[in-house]
């Protein structure tokens, strides 16, 4: 079957991912979109259009005009901080553009992807299965279960994945993640405040990617929760990436997220079951040593090219 698919916020960590992963196949025709000049590195076997999701008319342009089978939509405003202070701009990309989307999709019969977060949760009775009760402790969270609530009265075929704190690494990064700035921070020699008690199962954004492929393949239907399989407190993740990298281990403080004076609440412990993505999606998440490895080869070859 040809597949037709669009992609937004292919600018980004799991969007450039899920680029490459998709121009290996010879029966998928993808238009790879985000905001501003294309990002990613490699240019052929894809079409890249730049698109404002919070544009409408500009988001029915590219429906009436390449007219999608499928839809996977990675674009959000994830900065939790900032969405707690700037609640219109948070809603105009994760809620109001889903509701453009699903509108889209029902329209041409398209099938919808949509990455959501461990945010939804409270994080009081975490590892969360796909049916335990949301209840977000702040907007970010509160703007995504808003956006999957849309979606699953949408009667848009749909497939809602739900991650953990990515991490990884492309030639041409927008936003840093925990991995990076632990390493970056601990070479440069710079002590770092690490939480302990925010408990995360970090994902590896190829993981995530190809879960994101797989649900299309497979027409996956529902909620899944996808992440790595460790389950582990922030400040061990810094740990584990100070040890790999062999970087000093007495510049990281441990410290509770209470001194942080962060503006939006965190759920302090989630992780996921992933029986399901296991079990519909054939989901096989890298160790986080494993995942350390990826980046690490990457990191390499990176340097090698240049």
């Amino acid at each position: 079957m040809q597949r037709k698919i669009l992609l937004t916020g292919s600018n980004g960590l799991l969007g450039q991912k899920i680029v490459s992963l998709l121009t290996e196949r010879s029966h998928i025709q993808l238009l790879a979109t985000s905001r501003g000049i294309n990002r990613h590195p490699l240019r052929k076997g894809y079409a890249y259009q730049s698109l404002d999701l919070t544009a409408p008319e500009a988001v029915e342009h590219v429906f009436e005009t390449f007219v999608p089978t499928d839809v996977i939509h990675t674009a959000a405003m994830t900065q939790v901080d900032a969405c707690e202070d700037n609640r219109e701009a948070c809603d105009a990309i994760n809620v109001h553009a889903v509701e453009t989307l699903c509108r889209m999709c029902k329209k041409h019969g398209s099938r919808l992807v949509h990455l959501s977060t461990d945010f939804v949760f409270d994080g009081t009775a975490g590892p969360y299965r796909e049916e335990d009760s949301p209840n977000p402790l702040s907007y970010y969270g509160l703007s995504k279960l808003k956006a999957e609530q849309i979606i699953q009265e949408s009667q848009v075929n749909h497939a809602i994945l739900r991650t953990i704190l990515l991490y990884g690494i492309t030639p041409a990064m927008s936003r840093s993640n925990i991995v990076l700035w632990v390493k970056s921070s601990l070479e440069a020699e710079k002590e770092i405040r690490v939480v302990h008690d925010q408990v995360r199962s970090p994902t590896l954004a190829e993981d995530l990617a190809t879960a994101c492929v797989s649900a299309v393949m497979k027409e996956a239907e529902g909620v899944y929760h996808v992440s790595g399989g460790e389950i582990m407190s922030v400040v061990e993740i810094a740990r584990k990436v100070a040890d790999f990298w062999k970087l000093d281990q007495s510049l990281i403080t441990e410290i509770d997220s209470s001194t942080l004076k962060q503006k939006a609440r965190r759920p302090p412990v989630t992780g996921f079951i992933l029986l399901k993505a296991q079990t519909e999606l054939a989901y096989k998440p890298h160790s986080f040593e494993q995942g350390l490895a990826v980046l690490n080869r990457q990191m390499q070859e990176s340097w090698n090219g240049e």
